[in-house]
């Protein structure tokens, strides 16, 4: 049953896949996601004037941490040594609302897909904690992994 299942051991239990015969090789992913808010609350984050303070600064930072902290999140994921995490934002009044992108790089045996979507994900949670009290009914879509390299 689980000879086909990465995550899934002879005896049919979720397990860690054993990447130590891999090689270690440069790896890059990139992950994207939005929250949509309301055009009061898109003003306040664009104007920096949400309480809370900076919450794109703040965000950014968030973004970065989860990402160092994916495999205590996430059970299977292996510990990585990131060697690049960037998070990045673009206020969209379209939606209105915030675009944000987050690129994860090592080198390493296994890819950084997860890290990057940890990073997308924990960083627009953080705008939604900071803007709550001006808009609950933010809505955080389309995460999702963009691109995954390696070699």
């Amino acid at each position: 049953m689980s000879k086909n299942l990465s995550h899934v051991n002879a005896a049919g239990e979720a397990s860690m896949v054993d990447v130590s015969a891999k090689p270690s090789v440069p790896r890059l992913a990139r992950a994207a996601g939005e929250i949509v808010m309301s055009t009061e609350a898109y003003a306040k984050v664009r104007d920096a004037q949400l309480p809370k303070g900076d919450v794109l600064g703040t965000a950014r930072i968030a973004g970065v941490m989860a990402a160092k902290k994916t495999a205590e999140l996430i059970p299977l994921c292996h510990p990585l040594a990131l060697t690049d995490v960037q998070v990045v934002f673009a206020l969209d009044e379209s939606l209105p609302g915030v675009r944000c992108e987050a690129t994860a790089r090592t080198v390493g045996p296994t890819g950084v897909e997860m890290e990057a979507l940890t990073a997308v994900s924990v960083a627009l949670l953080t705008v939604y904690d900071m803007a709550k009290a001006v808009d609950s009914a933010m809505v955080i879509q389309r995460v999702r992994l963009e691109e995954k390299r390696k070699g």
